[in-house]
């Protein structure tokens, strides 16, 4: 019971107050199975898409963390194919950082930054880490296209966002959505693996 509560109030806090360039919502009836959408911020090689993210939530929440995967494709360092995501957050301790104090709202903020600010030194995809350390031009470029790709639909030429599962993610919103925020990233650099 604690933990639909707690959903129910998470739930509710999303909708009323999402966090800039955030949304969140229920799919379905199960109270253990979640949607979001993150758009790509200002100034990064995101700008412009809209990525849809899966949120299982386990028995245990808060106690344990929510199983989250992006379900758009992305070309990131922390980010595999599978659209795994690297980040303490998501992670029980001593390796992660999960407190039950931490909620959906603030580990979807995390991956927003995390799309900002990449890690490449605690990489899921060593090859993308790679090129963003040393070929930073070569990754922007793969990551600008990926998001054109994926991320982005053009009809009639007005660029609007879409997801591949049209019952997920509506493709008439007309709710306006803002730039990521500049912000201090402040993930540590413990190992993913």
């Amino acid at each position: 019971m604690q933990r639909n509560s707690r959903l129910k109030r998470e739930l509710q806090m999303l909708s009323t107050e999402p966090p800039p360039g955030i949304s969140c919502w229920q799919s379905g009836d199960q109270m253990d199975d979640f949607r979001a959408q993150i758009v790509g911020g200002a100034n990064t090689p995101y700008e412009g898409g809209v990525f849809g993210l899966e949120i299982k939530i386990p028995e245990r929440y808060p106690f344990e963390p929510p199983k989250m995967r992006f379900l758009t494709p992305i070309y990131h360092p922390n980010i595999d194919n599978a659209g795994r995501i690297c980040l303490d957050a998501l992670k029980l301790p001593p390796k992660g950082a999960w407190r039950p104090s931490l909620n959906i709202s603030t580990v979807l903020t995390s991956i927003q930054l995390l799309m900002a600010e990449p890690n490449p030194d605690d990489p899921l995809m060593a090859d993308i880490s790679s090129e963003f350390k040393y070929n930073k031009q070569v990754y922007l470029e793969k990551a600008r296209n990926w998001t054109e790709k994926h991320a982005i639909q053009k009809n009639d030429g007005q660029v609007k966002a879409a997801e591949k599962a049209p019952d997920l993610f509506s493709k008439d919103s007309s709710r306006k959505r803002e730039p990521l925020k500049e912000q201090q990233s402040q993930q540590s650099k413990k190992p993913c693996l």
